[in-house]
């Protein structure tokens, strides 16, 4: 068991000693969605708020809900037969004849056959959770609940078995509450259905993208021949055909054909996307017109979608910041209920007209049961579930619910220049020889250079070398040199490609070239200079393009409130050549990887809120660093893992459309906590009976219930409205 578990365990039932964790060996997996750290193999309920757990992992079939079952079928058999009990006990204020017979000592033997069955059997569950409450020393809903029923039941039986001595106490036969305590147990578990009906709403995005993937792909055999099969038996490196209108299985790459791919199921975008030999296509995107031949790369658990699945699973699990209010207030909330109904009972008892006791008692249950903090405890993660699978659906997936409440917060942005502001696939656009050199063996000697280099410029050059028909040199003792480029040996040449620093660093002089590297990074091109043997012999210049959303996204950032600043390892005149296409003013260029991070808390030290949107591996420190990091769903797997939020497009268009999700979603959770929190604030009073002296009212139990159930309705419903937020 590890360091996590440990802390937990007085959250979890007990194992006994000499036997092993049913963790360790459980197929599924229960959590509680308000307390992620209560985790157990198998259904149940949670130890500190009462609350039926759910499974952790969502099948894509929805899977039918014993919890929700049984708490139906309690709830109809309560309705049924609370129904007579309303009828008769409401109708005895308004019928002379129903009053009479509520006051026959034979209606009072009738309450009780019709109440028994609801409090006992129908209402038992919240009478087991009563108790574990107790067991567990965590106070909760259910600990009001059992409280408020188990009183004014167990009065009403045994007032109705031993008149005489409640007689003697001051209350007549007739004042029994059996119709309170078969309502509210109707009540609160009308409640608990449209609770769990809602909860499983909630499930409902991650079941949409499990059924995206398709069930089977056509593999193509070693022989030639082709087969259907389970999506389960697609390995890594197997060639599938892909015809026109399904769905790719797996992530892979283009073999052979050319197709229109409609990406909008991962990225949100809705125009498809044209697909050639070489270009990367993802599982359960959908296959327009044309036919192809892929090779799966990325299979099971690894493919995009599995990854998406798995980020918004965990997302809805977590807890925000904000959170820890709510639990702070629950944590006192219901001993002080208890204690307010105490004093209720006993102001009423003592200073109340007749019949006191019967007083005492109706507004004791009432304040028990108005202030349920239920509402209190749905308010966060009920928001956060909804909120994280819309931003799912959108393309922007949200790690955990801390990044989701910073990203409202953040007043600064860093963005990254290659793969964030850019395609992130530039070419090869010009080749400059020094006197002695021709194009051709600067660009030989440059190519054989990057060929060992995974960097996004050295994939450009190579294939410009490609393209020229230009062969690579055959270089030895390859070094990359991180943040200024790379050195080997050609020949008996020692040659080195990089940056202005790199040559710095090896005393280098590219004076006699550097005019027409100004010249190419005014125009936006990133200049690499070649040496040969201590001198600079050429340059060669890469383009890349500025992605069409980019300028757009920036425009809206900035009319948010965002302060964006460009953090890029790109020469400053190349880098103020883009920044001013897109509208960025501030700049900071030839930062090295291992300088962004530093460059990050130099804004935070400054009191700056950070958000860093980055793509590659180069980024990841820095996004790790920043209080909200933002990757490029486009960019390295690491970058991801670091980020907080990750943008399935890759574009920033979907910051802006993170930062709307954040602030709606920020805003239901501050809604819900202020209705939960007035709501019980102006809820306990008026049950203890503030307003009788001024207005004679004294809230009926009945009513407190059907309150305490649409304050929770009603967070519930607010909640599921960012299902359809606008983004």
């Amino acid at each position: 068991m590890n360091t996590t578990q440990h802390e937990h365990c007085r959250h979890r039932h007990h194992v006994p000693h000499g036997a092993k964790p049913a963790l360790m060996n459980a197929d599924v997996i229960y959590t509680c969605p308000m307390h992620p750290q209560v985790r157990q193999p198998g259904s149940g309920n949670c130890t500190i708020c009462g609350m039926a757990l759910e499974p952790e992992k969502v099948m894509a079939q929805e899977a039918a809900d014993p919890e929700l079952r049984s708490m139906t079928r309690r709830f109809w058999l309560a309705a049924a037969l609370s129904t007579p009990l309303l009828v008769v006990n409401m109708g005895g204020h308004v019928s002379g004849a129903l009053h009479d017979f509520t006051m026959n000592p034979l209606s009072i033997w009738l309450q009780l056959a019709l109440a028994t069955p609801v409090v006992l059997w129908c209402g038992w569950p919240f009478f087991v959770r009563f108790r574990q409450s107790l067991r567990h020393k965590s106070a909760n809903m259910f600990t009001l609940i059992g409280l408020g029923v188990g009183v004014a039941y167990g009065y009403s039986l045994a007032a109705t078995l031993a008149p005489g001595w409640f007689a003697a106490l001051g209350a007549a036969v007739h004042d029994v509450y059996f119709e309170p305590a078969a309502v509210i147990t109707a009540l609160a578990l009308l409640g608990q259905v449209l609770e769990l009906r809602a909860r499983a709403q909630t499930s409902g995005a991650i079941r949409a993208l499990l059924q995206l993937a398709p069930n089977t792909a056509r593999r193509i055999e070693a022989d030639g021949s082709e087969h259907d099969v389970p999506l389960s038996e697609v390995h890594v490196g197997d060639k599938l055909r892909v015809r026109p209108g399904e769905k790719i299985p797996v992530d892979g790459v283009v073999l052979e054909g050319a197709s229109s791919v409609d990406e909008s199921v991962i990225t949100g975008e809705p125009l498809p996307v044209e697909k050639h030999a070489g270009d990367a296509v993802t599982g359960a995107t959908i296959n327009g017109n044309g036919s192809f031949v892929m090779r799966a790369e990325k299979v099971g658990g690894d493919t995009l979608l599995a990854r998406i699945v798995d980020m918004v699973a965990k997302a809805q699990r977590s807890r925000a910041p904000i959170q820890r209010l709510a639990d702070k207030v629950s944590a006192w909330f219901v001993p002080a209920v208890m204690l307010c109904a105490i004093i209720a009972a006993g102001a009423w008892y003592l200073y109340g007209p007749e019949p006191k006791l019967g007083h005492a008692i109706l507004s004791a249950v009432a304040v028990l049961i108005i202030a349920c903090p239920c509402a209190l405890g749905l308010a966060t993660p009920m928001a956060i579930m909804a909120g994280t699978g819309r931003g799912a659906r959108a393309g922007v997936l949200i790690k955990n619910a801390e990044a989701l409440e910073m990203l409202e917060k953040a007043d600064t942005l860093i963005v990254d220049k290659t793969g964030t502001l850019t395609e992130g696939r530039p070419k090869l656009m010009s080749i400059v020889a020094a006197e002695g050199f021709s194009e051709k063996e600067v660009l030989a000697l440059a190519s054989g250079l990057e060929r060992g280099s995974e960097h996004p410029l050295a994939e450009a050059i190579v294939k410009g070398a490609e393209a020229k028909s230009v062969a690579p040199a055959a270089v030895l003792d390859f070094n990359a040199v991180a943040g200024k480029g790379v050195t080997g040996i050609v020949g008996n040449k020692q040659v080195a490609l990089g940056n202005l620093a790199l040559l710095e660093s090896l005393c280098i002089s590219a004076d006699n070239i550097k005019a027409k590297a100004d010249a190419y990074r005014a125009q936006g091109q990133t200049v690499m200079f070649l040496a040969a043997d201590g001198k600079a012999v050429g340059l060669v210049t890469v383009a890349d393009s500025i992605k069409e959303t980019t300028a757009e996204a920036i425009k809206q950032l900035k009319a948010d409130g965002l302060r964006i600043v460009m953090l890029t390892g790109d020469n400053k005149t190349t880098a103020q050549a883009v920044a001013r296409r897109v509208g960025i003013e501030e700049v900071q260029a030839g930062v090295l990887p291992d300088k962004k991070n530093a460059a990050v808390r130099a804004l935070q030290e400054h009191g700056r809120i950070v958000a860093m949107a980055g793509d590659g591996i180069n980024d990841a420190p820095a996004l790790a660093a920043a209080q909200i990091g933002i990757a490029m769903g486009t960019g390295a797997d690491v970058a991801m893992e670091s980020a907080g939020i990750t943008l399935v497009k890759g574009d920033l268009m979907g910051i802006v459309r993170a930062r709307h999700l954040s602030r709606a979603t920020m805003r239901n959770i501050r809604q819900n906590l202020f209705f939960a929190f007035v709501y019980n604030a102006l809820g306990v009073p008026v049950a203890a009976g503030a307003l009788y002296p001024f207005f004679g009212v004294l809230l009926s139990p009945v009513i407190a219930s059907a309150a305490m159930s649409f304050s929770s309705v009603s967070v519930i419903v607010n909640s599921l409205r960012l299902r359809s937020a606008r983004l």
